[in-house]
């Protein structure tokens, strides 16, 4: 028997978009799913702002806050998980994932990312991908909407 996850709803969630001075993107190898790669994400607090929560994350996934807010998406992007992980993360409470993306450029020195500072390491390695490489290794069901961002913020790149 198969449990239906139709009427189950979006977490909440913050996607950071973060730049180098080269114009790259940062994205992190998953320590759980070696092999694929993404950018910082993580749940928005209850009363948190976007822009909190994209700082919060990025500490805690990245090692460092250091950064200048540049911009907040203007839409609001969803994705759903696929058939084999619903109902395994986030306790089984969501069926994917509503985010707004915010766009940061780095400011510290690359020897503050220190990917293990937080209580939950997300990533085991990490690297600084042009614009056209993001989604290389990206997992498939997060493709469509890194495409929509990275075409949302293209202008701040390059």
């Amino acid at each position: 028997m198969s449990t239906d996850y139709t009427n189950l709803p979006y977490r909440s969630c913050v996607g950071i978009f973060l730049i180098n001075d080269e114009g790259k993107i940062f994205v992190g190898e998953r320590l759980d799913n070696p092999g694929s790669w993404q950018m910082p994400q993580g749940g928005v607090n209850e009363g948190e702002s976007i822009e909190d929560a994209a700082f919060r994350e990025m500490r805690e996934e990245v090692g460092t806050n250091k950064a200048e807010l540049i911009a907040v998406s203007d839409q609001v992007y969803t994705y759903d998980l696929p058939h084999h992980l619903l109902g395994k993360l986030w306790q089984g409470k969501y069926k994917g994932q509503e985010q707004r993306w915010v766009a940061l450029r780095f400011k510290g020195e690359e020897r503050e990312i220190t990917l293990y500072d937080g209580v939950h390491p997300e990533f085991m390695n990490y690297r600084w991908a042009a614009p056209e490489d993001v989604c290389d290794d990206i997992v498939p069901f997060k493709e469509e909407t890194y495409r929509k961002v990275l075409e949302e913020f293209k202008d701040l790149v390059g």
